[in-house]
């Protein structure tokens, strides 16, 4: 059965309460782990991007913005001890080397690299170097990009994400038949990071051999933020935990055999000539 990752990402808004509010969902909901993102944003961003304008309920500029979704040692040492005190695991993306070192003090079970910084290859080489099973996004990647990023992972566990980096993204962008391929080219194991609106793509995947399963997730959908419109409520993520751990389930053993509760309907409906 797929890993099942809620993605909370930035979705608590720089609000330590809405985070715990989402890692019990998450944990209510029957989710594997939780995940965050872990940005320095005078390392990923430009002076002249973050003095750029930009509304938002922190101010009017890019740097704002940034500087109020972040996290600091304060909040994720609270979300260390709450993940621990319910018992899920906890891990989070690193967008740049600081952040990777910053993480370290939690001793956290995975790595993430975000598809943004799949061919940012300083950063990809040191995360190799921590020997972590690490989940690395291939949004917005050609073959060529992810050939140059998984060397680095020769001596670590990986698992590739297949993923559309569009917020929502439509059913005809998510291109579910490339996960097998995947698979059959760099021969390790293949998940799917969804963006979509709805469940179907999510459990498609599952069906065709993902590994783990990432979902963004939030308390409401019309929060402020680009990634809530693709996130899931509570109902939603209910339903899709429980339909991707039906589906071994549903898929059987694929032994052609007579089933017990069948006799007697045989007796029944049952024609000989």
């Amino acid at each position: 059965m797929p890993y099942i990752i809620a993605e909370i990402g930035l979705n608590h808004n720089g609000n330590i309460g809405t985070a715990m509010r989402l890692i019990r969902m998450a944990k209510e909901c029957g989710c594997d782990a939780v995940k965050f993102q872990k940005r320095t944003i005078s390392i990923v961003y430009t002076n002249e991007f973050l003095e750029s304008p930009r509304e938002s309920p922190w101010g009017t500029t890019q740097r704002d913005q940034k500087l109020g979704l972040e996290f600091g040692k304060e909040e994720y040492d609270q979300i260390d001890k709450y993940c621990k005190a319910i018992r899920i695991p906890w891990f989070a993306s690193a967008w740049d080397g600081r952040s990777l070192s910053f993480l370290r003090q939690y001793d956290l079970p995975f790595n993430k690299i975000a598809s943004p910084m799949l061919t940012n290859r300083l950063l990809v080489e040191m995360v190799a170097k921590e020997r972590k099973h690490t989940f690395i996004s291939t949004g917005m990647s050609t073959y060529a990009q992810i050939d140059e990023a998984v060397q680095f992972f020769e001596r670590a566990t990986y698992t590739l994400m297949h993923t559309t980096s569009v917020y929502p993204c439509s059913d005809e962008e998510c291109n579910l038949n490339i996960i097998p391929e995947l698979r059959k080219r760099y021969n390790c194991c293949v998940g799917y990071s969804g963006h979509e609106v709805g469940l179907l793509p999510s459990v498609i995947a599952t069906v065709l051999g993902a590994t783990a399963i990432e979902r963004h997730i939030t308390l409401d959908r019309a929060s402020y933020g680009t990634d809530q419109a693709a996130s899931l409520e509570r109902a939603g993520l209910e339903r899709l935990v429980r339909d991707i751990r039906m589906v071994n389930v549903n898929l059987g053993s694929g032994e052609k055999r007579v089933l017990d509760s069948e006799r007697e309907i045989e007796k029944k409906l049952r024609y000989f000539l």
